[in-house]
């Protein structure tokens, strides 16, 4: 008979917590897989917003009132955001992907803080939408070449960046740490360089 596996989750020490934070960041494929994974569920909070402001606002056609139904989406998703950054540290995603975000020592993330994170992430997706506007660019595939360019160029900054966090982290002054029990934390090569 054999034994059956136990659950070997558990939550992090508020010391685990202070020593991932001053580490390395997950690697890069695990926090970009989650940033997609984000971007699927996100549309699950697009949907009914769209739906409850077209019905509020007599919406009857897409292009009407586009711009408070941006408004209604930005607000919903910042929202969204900074209430599970402040109350867990963890999206949906984050939890499935074992990501927490919390402040460069370890604590909880405030609710300034967390929307100052919120407001910077958009520097994943400005830039590039924006791009193609100031070039010129009116072509589908110029539009998503610029738009993808942009993020792997952001993705990858993160290795020259401070504890290999991206630059919202870095410029909000919180960390994106793992949260899987028997990960070690990588050394922070900050810290390796300077000793």
């Amino acid at each position: 008979m054999s034994a059956r596996p136990t659950n070997t989750y558990r939550p992090l020490t508020a010391e685990e917590t202070a020593t991932r934070a001053r580490a390395t960041a997950p690697r890069l494929r695990r926090r970009v897989t989650s940033f997609v994974y984000e971007g699927v569920l996100v549309f699950g909070i697009a949907v009914p917003v769209g739906l409850v402001y077209g019905i509020a606002t007599n919406q009857r056609h897409g292009l009407e009132g586009r711009h408070g139904l941006w408004a209604a989406l930005l607000l919903a998703f910042a929202l969204y955001y900074t209430w599970c950054w402040v109350q867990t540290g963890q999206t949906l995603a984050m939890k499935t992907w074992h990501l927490r975000v919390v402040g460069r020592d370890g604590e909880g993330v405030t609710l300034p803080r967390a929307l100052l994170r919120h407001v910077l992430a958009w520097l994943w997706l400005m830039p590039g939408l924006l791009l193609p506007k100031v070039l010129g660019l009116t072509q589908g595939r110029q539009l998503f070449a610029a738009l993808v360019g942009w993020m792997v160029l952001y993705a990858v900054s993160s290795f020259v960046l401070p504890r290999r966090q991206f630059l919202h982290d870095v410029l909000s002054g919180t960390s994106l740490i793992d949260t899987r029990p028997d990960a070690a934390p990588t050394a922070n090569p900050d810290a390796v360089h300077a000793a």
